[in-house]
């Protein structure tokens, strides 16, 4: 028994992405990510969002496909241990609105940074095309119990 805890689930990483104003604290930890980037004085704005994206990207695939368990005990006796949050996430049903929502987010950040640098230099669309590539295979790559 989990004692001070206040919700009912045996694993709460199954549903943190559902809770009420998740993906809002997560669209505006983005943008704050991005304009702590923007005070850096010699920093361009296309060097910014280059950041902003290179940072969120490896940040969400170090949390959600590396790290493996629960930050917490849980009662599921050891059920989580060996899966990743994204495996964890809706109790590995796919297709569910949370995950549609972190697999649009980072394709949405990349083409922010796509539109924000293509006015300063010209770009082989390819670089683009790549870390969208990498980042769905990164998502499609996992296994599920």
């Amino acid at each position: 028994m989990n004692v001070g805890t206040a919700h009912s689930e045996v694993n709460p990483n199954t549903r943190v992405m559902n809770s009420r104003g998740m993906w809002l604290s997560y669209i505006l930890g983005i943008g704050l990510l991005h304009i702590i980037l923007l005070s850096i004085p010699f920093a361009s704005v296309p060097v910014v969002w280059t950041l902003t994206n290179l940072i969120h990207n490896l940040c969400m695939y170090l949390l959600l496909h590396t790290v493996k368990g629960t930050p917490f005990e849980t009662p599921d006796q050891g059920k989580a241990r060996l899966l990743t949050h994204w495996e964890q996430m809706d109790y590995g049903v796919q297709f569910t609105a949370s995950r549609k929502f972190l697999t649009i987010t980072p394709i949405v950040l990349a083409d922010f940074w796509e539109i924000h640098t293509i006015r300063f230099r010209r770009l082989s669309s390819q670089e683009g095309l790549s870390e969208q590539f990498l980042h769905c295979m990164s998502k499609a790559g996992g296994h599920y119990v």
